[in-house]
């Protein structure tokens, strides 16, 4: 003998097998669901302790030094090639070298440039050695600018130079040449007067050298 059907409470009667059938597929969808969204936050969880494992367990390199720049060797390539002198800055403890050739042109010129080795110090300055010329080749590196004045350090006569607006594009706040021999040296930049002085008379010995032996 069969068993009866159950009542349903919310029913008060039996269910029917379409309604049974309804409540089973309603049940097994709900299953399915729980079972995708738990399957997801598992999935959200594997990736973040991949993520983990990648930024804090992988070793990572430290950043690359930039090469040092032989300032002393490279002057002594360009003296050999120009059967000449070059004026080489001390460095000491406050700059560094960024860079180091000879450039050339009508005018062939030895350009250093120099910036300060303090990270929190700004500006830079460029020694500019051009061969067999005088101040009317200084324009040429600062838009056509003219020297306006002169000022006497370590008992040499600078032009000076304020390239004002000209300078703008290049960065060019500040300027001071003077003849070494044949040739004429350029110290110009973004440091102030003052800064720039203080290379140059540190410079003062080499540029009458420069002068004797020419």
């Amino acid at each position: 003998m069969n068993k009866p059907a159950p009542i349903v409470a919310e029913l008060g009667r039996p269910e029917t097998p379409e309604e049974t059938a309804a409540r089973k597929a309603a049940s097994s969808k709900a299953y399915r669901s729980s079972q995708t969204m738990r399957n997801l936050i598992a999935a959200l969880l594997v990736t973040v302790a991949v993520v983990a494992v990648i930024i804090f367990a992988v070793p990572r390199g430290e950043p690359t030094e930039a090469k040092a720049i032989d300032l002393a060797g490279i002057a002594a390539d360009v003296e050999s090639t120009m059967g000449s002198p070059v004026i080489v800055p001390e460095l000491g403890d406050f700059w560094r070298v960024n860079a180091a050739n000879l450039t050339s042109g009508a005018t062939v010129v030895w350009d250093v440039t120099l910036a300060p080795a303090d990270q929190d110090e700004r500006g830079y300055i460029r020694l500019a050695q051009a061969f067999d010329a005088d101040s009317s080749w200084a324009p040429q590196r600062l838009n056509g600018i003219a020297p306006t004045d002169t000022v006497r350090i370590d008992g040499l006569d600078w032009d000076v130079y304020q390239p004002g607006g000209a300078g703008a594009e290049q960065n060019i706040t500040y300027a001071i040449g003077t003849q070494a021999g044949d040739d004429y040296v350029l110290l110009y930049g973004a440091r102030s007067a003052a800064s720039t002085a203080d290379l140059a008379e540190s410079l003062v010995p080499q540029i009458r050298a420069l002068s004797e032996a020419q």
